[in-house]
């Protein structure tokens, strides 16, 4: 049985419940907004706390919310196997800040945090070994960053030429 956003909070014990900014339950999934300095903590008490027990970190992903400021968004997606439960955490960070890799709490989230980082350019503090794993090593730019170029910084091509116009037909 899913476990309501009520339910959750009130697990949370004092130190956890104060790094939560706020909590909404969009259809029907608990969503926490976690003070992303703090994230870390609170993902190792909801994996250890026993009536809590998430366990698994399903995914890790970044969104990007370009022009607004803060900028992107680190989401967490929980699940506990024992209890058939989900939990999402967001993480609201602005530009260049960077937050805490949760490496240490859950194993898989080494690679979850190197995609993020590859295709967004959020840097995870602490990460074992934070490099690009889609892009090769000299790739400029953060793909999935919304003022990203079509085409890319390097590759403007232009398929009519300097003129920028189609060439005459003869």
């Amino acid at each position: 049985m899913a476990i309501g956003l009520q339910s959750i909070l009130d697990l949370l014990d004092e130190r956890v419940q104060s790094a939560v900014v706020e909590s909404h339950d969009p259809l029907g999934m608990p969503t926490l907004v976690i003070d992303a300095e703090r994230i870390v903590d609170v993902c190792r008490y909801l994996r250890d706390t026993p009536a809590l027990g998430f366990d698994f970190l399903c995914d890790l992903c970044g969104v990007d919310f370009h022009p607004q400021t803060p900028r992107f968004e680190v989401v967490y997606h929980l699940y506990s196997i024992a209890h058939k439960h989900r939990l999402r955490l967001k993480c609201k960070l602005v530009e260049g800040t960077k937050i805490p890799s949760v490496t240490q709490v859950w194993n898989t989230a080494n690679w979850h945090e190197r995609e993020t980082y590859d295709m967004y350019g959020i840097v995870f503090a602490d990460h074992p070994d934070l490099r690009r794993i889609y892009m090769w090593e000299e790739f400029e730019g953060w793909p999935m960053r919304k003022d990203f170029p079509l085409r890319g910084y390097k590759d403007q091509y232009n398929p009519f030429g300097e003129e920028g116009s189609p060439p005459e037909s003869t």
